[in-house]
């Protein structure tokens, strides 16, 4: 999961906020392009890099509390400072140094997409009382709002419909919605701002209505705007279903960054993750037997 959100976020980035006719003329997935920021071409940002912080402290024996969330987001954007952040939240980010810090001075008020943004992750949680805590909580951070964390909880129970083949992807949309309790859309076809609502709805439109991994990629840049997310949650997400053709293009995993933090990393701990997903499959089935008998 976590090399398929680096792939969708660096694919994306090179799109996110470009004119029309830029997306027109190259998003045909030969190549990944430069963002107009300056991020060179086959390089993630803030989407894969909070994904990666949220994917590392659910695989490890940390408890997930408010300090420990914070701690993790401080952590990895210092070992790694990179572009893609909004502006205010960079700043941010570069003038504390530490999780307590990060709590005392953040105000969590915001309505963007950025809980959502990282929130495919907690899909590997197997239980859904306990995903909508999570998601909750680690929204609760930055974006304390009805629909920063409402926004979160859609993404990790999308993803958690992939991981564990609760159904068809034409169903996904009712599923999110049922849980919670929010009237998600899977008809977008407008620009996507940062804006958490417009990104989940975005996002369920594209796992509907495509049917391989490539489709994923390229309908989440078509709609313009803020499509690197829509792309990075939407492939890491797909990769994870029955639902869609597999193979992408060669290049986005032989061209995507190969740093420290880069694809080899990413691919170590999705299969982390995809590790506890099996542990966690297995234990449901013994738990499903047992009752049987």
């Amino acid at each position: 999961m976590l090399l398929e959100i680096g792939i969708g976020d660096a694919y994306g980035a090179g799109f996110e906020f470009s004119p029309r006719e830029k997306v027109e003329t190259y998003n045909n997935l030969s190549q990944y392009c430069e963002h107009e920021l300056g991020i060179a071409p086959g390089c993630y940002t803030d989407d894969t890099q909070m994904s990666l912080a949220i994917a590392e402290l659910i695989i490890s024996d940390e408890a997930w509390t408010k300090e420990n969330l914070a701690n993790k987001f401080v952590e990895c954007f210092k070992r790694d400072e990179r572009l893609g952040y909004s502006k205010g939240f960079y700043s941010f980010l570069h003038s504390i140094s530490s999780g307590e810090e990060f709590l005392r001075k953040m105000k969590p008020q915001s309505t963007r997409n950025g809980a959502a943004m990282r929130s495919a992750p907690l899909g590997y949680v197997d239980n859904i009382t306990k995903l909508l805590e999570m998601a909750e909580l680690q929204a609760s951070l930055t974006h304390d709002t009805e629909i920063g964390r409402k926004s979160s909880q859609a993404v990790a129970l999308a993803s958690h419909y992939a991981i564990y083949n609760l159904g068809a992807k034409e169903n996904l949309t009712e599923f999110v919605s049922q849980y919670t309790k929010y009237n998600w859309r899977e008809n977008w076809s407008a620009p996507v701002a940062c804006c958490a609502e417009e990104t989940v709805h975005a996002l369920l439109t594209v796992l509907r209505t495509s049917e391989s991994l490539k489709d994923v990629l390229v309908n989440s840049v078509a709609f313009s705007g803020d499509v690197d997310t829509v792309a990075a949650v939407g492939l890491g997400i797909a990769s994870r279903s029955k639902e869609y053709c597999a193979g992408l293009p060669s290049f986005l995993i032989e061209e995507l960054e190969s740093g420290k933090y880069g694809k080899v990393y990413l691919e170590e701990i999705g299969r982390q993750l995809s590790e506890l997903g099996d542990a966690n499959k297995a234990m449901n089935e013994d738990a499903k037997k047992r009752r049987l008998l």
